[in-house]
């Protein structure tokens, strides 16, 4: 079996992924969706998204790309660069979860980007790198707003042939 990278990724109109270390919404249907898709699964991600879960993700491994030769944390792989990281992973599908510097890195290598389009512009400080021409949409699926919580789409990409 092969290796198959695949990112996920929640991202605002414009561009927003995170603000001050944090997902900048609280959509419940975007954290069930997260939890089916990497369940199983190695999750890669860079060092700040390690330190911005409520803490190791049950039924996941997590593999911690960081240029800090001596950073360690209970439960987690180290990683010094991608390659690294997805030679731990194994064969299979492998999680690409964050963040933005992780995301670009991966990116030529996905076989697939399962998205979250939140549709609001909201303020961050980190932005989806752009994904560039060569992404064919293959499926998507709406989702109206709720109370204060906006729209939103699961949207899956693939390369364009």
């Amino acid at each position: 079996m092969a290796q198959v990278l695949v990112l996920i990724v929640a991202a605002a109109r414009n561009g927003t992924i995170g603000a001050g270390g944090t997902l900048p919404w609280h959509i419940p249907a975007d954290l069930k969706r997260f939890k089916a898709l990497t369940m199983g699964k190695p999750m890669v991600m860079g060092r700040k998204t390690f330190a911005s879960l409520p803490g190791l993700l049950p039924g996941r491994r997590h593999i911690v790309l960081t240029r800090d030769p001596a950073w360690s944390a209970p439960g987690a792989e180290v990683a010094p660069d991608l390659a690294a990281a997805l030679a731990l992973a194994g064969d299979g599908e492998v999680m690409v979860i964050g963040g933005a510097e992780i995301f670009a890195l991966a990116l030529p290598h996905a076989a697939r980007i399962e998205l979250t389009e939140v549709h609001a512009d909201i303020p961050g400080d980190t932005f989806l790198p752009p994904l560039g021409p060569g992404w064919r949409e293959t499926a998507r699926a709406e989702h109206a707003p709720e109370g204060d919580r906006p729209g939103f789409a699961f949207v899956t990409l693939e390369p364009a042939l």
